[in-house]
């Protein structure tokens, strides 16, 4: 009972960063340049520092426009009618994610405007000796997708059902990138055998369909794949 209301928890959190994304376009936009922006900062090997300051200044961004929208709401439920003071909470809210945002874009420019110096070529010599920098960068594209996915097809929780199983993606995308980082056989086919399991157990336990648990399968494999592809 216990275990299933921390589940219940993390839905109900996750339907709502969804709800969002589905209904507020500032939100998708600054979604979409958070990803990209810890993409381009695993892909250029920041140092831990940077990247920790980068991942703090796009987090900062995406509260602040989660918090504009429930002011936002709660401002439209309780206030009849126009309000002047409605109008000016809404102003200081929506001023909060202006100060957020050019914060975030000091932050960017100030991290990448050493790091974008460097040829294209040393950049790549670095990635193909971490491949670590490249799984983290197919598991926040993978992660992205089915984000997507989700608030597309508006099907299932978070968590829980609909098109394509995140669980699967995440485990067939491991795999892969176990696949393309090593040649222990034996590894390999432990990590794919985990895969599997992870998956057969979306069916068994009914949360989600074959179907779906397929598509998350070939979308983990395909993404990683392709990541690894371009970068390795």
């Amino acid at each position: 009972m216990a275990q299933t209301k921390i589940v219940d928890s993390f839905n109900y959190a996750a339907e709502g960063l969804i709800y969002v994304l589905k209904t507020q376009r500032n939100m998708r936009l600054h979604f979409l340049f958070s990803v990209f922006i810890l993409v381009a900062g695993i892909y250029v090997n920041l140092s831990k520092m940077e990247f920790l300051l980068l991942l703090a200044a796009v987090v900062f961004v995406l509260f602040a426009e989660m918090l504009n929208t429930a002011v936002e709401f709660t401002i439209d439920l309780v206030s009849k009618g126009l309000n002047p003071l409605a109008r000016i909470i809404k102003d200081i809210s929506a001023g909060a994610v202006l100060i957020a945002s050019v914060n975030a874009l000091t932050v960017v420019y100030m991290v990448f405007s050493e790091n974008l110096n460097a040829p294209f070529e040393n950049t790549l010599v670095r990635l193909r000796g971490a491949p670590w920098h490249i799984t983290f960068i197919a598991l926040i594209i993978t992660l992205s997708l089915v984000i997507s996915a989700k608030v597309i097809l508006h099907r299932g929780t978070p968590f829980r059902g609909g098109m394509p199983s995140g669980h699967a993606a995440f485990a067939f995308a491991l795999w892969t990138a176990v696949l393309f980082s090593t040649d222990n056989n034996f590894v390999i086919i432990l990590t794919l055998a985990l895969a599997f399991l992870i998956a057969r157990s979306r069916t068994s336990n009914r949360i989600h369909s074959a179907w779906e648990v397929l598509g998350g399968s070939v979308l983990g494999v395909l993404t990683t794949a392709l990541v690894f592809k371009l970068l390795k």
